[in-house]
């Protein structure tokens, strides 16, 4: 590990990068040299992450940078932040998403789900185009999931003011997540940034552990029955990101290039959800 470490002169940006998945991809992309910035709402957890994977790698070029992702100024923030330290960008890992059983409301008055899960992703993206078009083939991952089957957005109720179920906000985000993929490769084409979502697995990740109730009770059981471990959902991810072999423009599963739903597919529904989406976070988009 430390004694194998080589200068990448990459630099990657990971979000939800203090435990799991994303945890496990900084590792990685530590191991092969890269320049890491790993993000986080914990600021403990951040400090303990940034120094154990640098005694794990001995790669010391590792920062973490502390966010609450739900909140678009602290998107707009760290957006910032990163601009100010790096003018170019290799590598940029939309991670961070979480479910939530109970409707609640983000400052900027967003559900929350759909604020963390999809806004985030999509004005953290749009805020680094730049840095990202000068570090030359760059990479925007977006981890989705194959949740997002049988969603389909209501643009009458996006954000679930009638009947939300928690499940059901999740799964739609998902679909969101390959239907911002999809908008964000056509309008940046030329860029040579290229934007890809996948599916890492049924992970064994702390997912979940905080629902409540018989979701959290099911969840965990299945997790242990059936999940894989967050070492393979985490190198997937890290594959997809920063991998030899070259990528393009889609949905992953399996580290395989693969149909998502139907309703993923809808350039119409893309280009829809987009202009929704900049309309929600256009005070920040500068």
């Amino acid at each position: 590990m430390a004694n194998a470490l080589i200068d990448s002169n990459q630099v990657s940006v990971i979000t939800g990068a203090t435990s799991g998945i994303g945890r496990v991809a900084a590792e990685i992309l530590a191991e092969r040299g890269d320049t890491v910035v790993l993000v986080g709402r914990n600021p403990e957890r951040g400090r303990i992450a940034v120094e154990q994977i640098r005694a794990e790698t001995g790669n010391r070029r590792l920062s973490f940078i502390a966010a609450d992702l739900a909140r678009l100024s602290e998107v707009h923030r760290l957006a910032t932040t990163i601009r100010e330290r790096h003018s170019r960008l290799n590598v940029l890992i939309n991670n961070a998403g979480a479910l939530f059983p109970q409707r609640t409301e983000t400052a900027d008055g967003l559900e929350k789900t759909f604020a963390l899960n999809h806004m985030a992703y999509f004005l953290l993206s749009n805020l680094l185009v730049e840095p990202l078009a000068q570090g030359g083939s760059a990479r925007v991952i977006n981890v989705a999931s194959t949740a997002h089957q049988n969603a389909l957005l209501d643009f009458n109720d996006l954000q679930l003011r009638h009947g939300y179920r928690g499940w059901t906000a999740y799964k739609r985000s998902k679909l969101a997540n390959i239907l911002f993929t999809r908008e964000f490769s056509r309008r940046h084409h030329g860029k040579r940034i290229i934007a890809a979502s996948l599916h890492p697995g049924f992970i064994a990740s702390r997912f979940g552990d905080e629902t409540g109730g018989l979701f959290q009770v099911m969840f965990g059981l299945a997790k242990r029955l059936f999940a894989e471990s967050q070492a393979i959902g985490g190198e997937r991810v890290a594959s997809l990101a920063a991998g030899p072999l070259p990528i393009t423009v889609g949905y992953y599963a399996n580290n395989k290039l693969v149909s998502p739903s139907a309703a993923a597919q809808s350039d119409g529904d893309a280009a829809r959800l987009w202009e929704i989406s900049l309309e929600l976070c256009h005070r920040w988009m500068e």
